[in-house]
């Protein structure tokens, strides 16, 4: 039986761009029904076409993206894709979107488009392919996470777990990834006693952006790494965008150590490059998280970081955007539990031995 193909809209205020977009996304299991030039345009197509997946640019006249993004989360959940400008605005705009229900994004073409356009069109296709498999989480979904998500994590599923000396967090996120991590970071408590690391696929330019966005919500102190940076209780460290993320010890202190290292199963940041350090790095006294995304990418290292004794948690299939990484982890064995996102804050509080206050 052939699977229909999934039904996009396409929704950019540039004649020029609608059509660049609708001819890459015209290929095998892809058919575009309809194209719009502003966000009340898409409002009407909408519910006129009823398609699986939108593709919405950023920045628009008379409605903007991210109005259109919030209309259609209120309305009538479905994937939602933003086509984003490199600007520092558009970062900010499109990880906005990300928190109000989008699934993902990617950047348009920059210079000679001619130059750029395998690129772009090979990942837009694969991204809305990955969106069109969130559609039953998405279509569930009827809040937005706002500036302030929940303010107390809900008890955990009732699981044996006894709190011992851990010296590290890291953790692995992809599509969905940065909403996930908006709505768990801010229930860590300032006195969480550990430094995390994050792996999030995203591009050079946004993960400064997350950073700060996560920065503002969150009792932690979140940054963006960089090379050398020590490892201290209380601070978050995220990936930068389009490099590799790793842990080493100085001096008898954790450190952060970047690379420019080719893409590893196609991702740079890596979360299986980053798992493997830890692995070498930190061993039994590790946790490891692995979020919300599509593919693999953190099994091998979450293999490597199980093997040495760590403890690894995975988001559960009901809350995850798209249950692919922690799927992968599950079914190669190394996972000791699974938890819904809203839970999992609770879980590790208890694994570190806080067992009172959260804040």
């Amino acid at each position: 039986m052939v699977s229909k193909p999934v039904r996009v809209l396409v929704v950019d205020d540039s004649a020029f761009m609608r059509k660049i977009l609708s001819d890459i996304l015209s290929g095998p299991g892809l058919e575009v029904i309809g194209t719009a030039r502003d966000g009340q345009d898409a409002l009407r197509k909408i519910k006129k076409l009823h398609p699986d997946v939108v593709t919405l640019d950023v920045e628009m006249p008379l409605m903007g993206g991210l109005a259109a993004l919030e209309a259609i989360m209120a309305d009538d959940p479905l994937p939602v894709v933003m086509v984003s400008s490199r600007t520092a605005e558009g970062a900010d705009v499109t990880l906005q979107a990300l928190a109000a229900g989008a699934v993902d994004f990617i950047q348009k073409p920059s210079g000679t488009i001619s130059l750029d356009m395998e690129r772009v069109a090979e990942e837009l296709r694969k991204k809305v392919l990955e969106a069109s498999l969130a559609l039953p989480r998405v279509a569930g979904l009827k809040r937005s996470i706002k500036e302030s998500p929940m303010t107390e994590p809900p008890l955990p599923r009732t699981v044996r777990r006894e709190s011992r000396h851990f010296e590290l967090l890291a953790v692995a996120a992809s599509t969905g990834g940065p909403r996930a991590l908006q709505e768990i970071l801010p229930l860590f408590p300032a006195r969480f006693p550990l430094p995390v690391v994050i792996v999030q696929h995203m591009p050079e330019g946004f993960t400064a952006s997350l950073a700060q966005r996560l920065n503002g919500l969150a009792s932690l102190n979140v940054v963006e790494a960089a090379e050398g940076l020590i490892l201290k209780p209380g601070l978050v460290v995220i990936a930068p965008g389009g490099r590799h993320l790793a842990v080493a010890r100085n001096q008898g202190n954790l450190v952060c150590r970047l690379s420019d290292g080719p893409p590893l199963r196609s991702v740079r940041p890596s979360a299986d490059l980053l798992f493997l350090s830890v692995a070498e790095v930190v061993g039994p006294s590790a946790l490891g998280l692995i979020l919300t995304g599509m593919g693999r990418d953190g099994t091998d290292g979450a293999r490597a970081m199980k093997a040495r004794g760590a403890y690894i948690l995975a988001e559960a299939p009901e809350t995850c955007v798209v249950y692919g990484m922690p799927r992968s982890a599950v079914e190669a064995g190394v996972v000791d539990e699974q938890q819904p996102l809203g839970l999992i804050p609770g879980v590790l509080a208890q694994l570190v031995g806080i067992k009172d206050s959260y804040r």
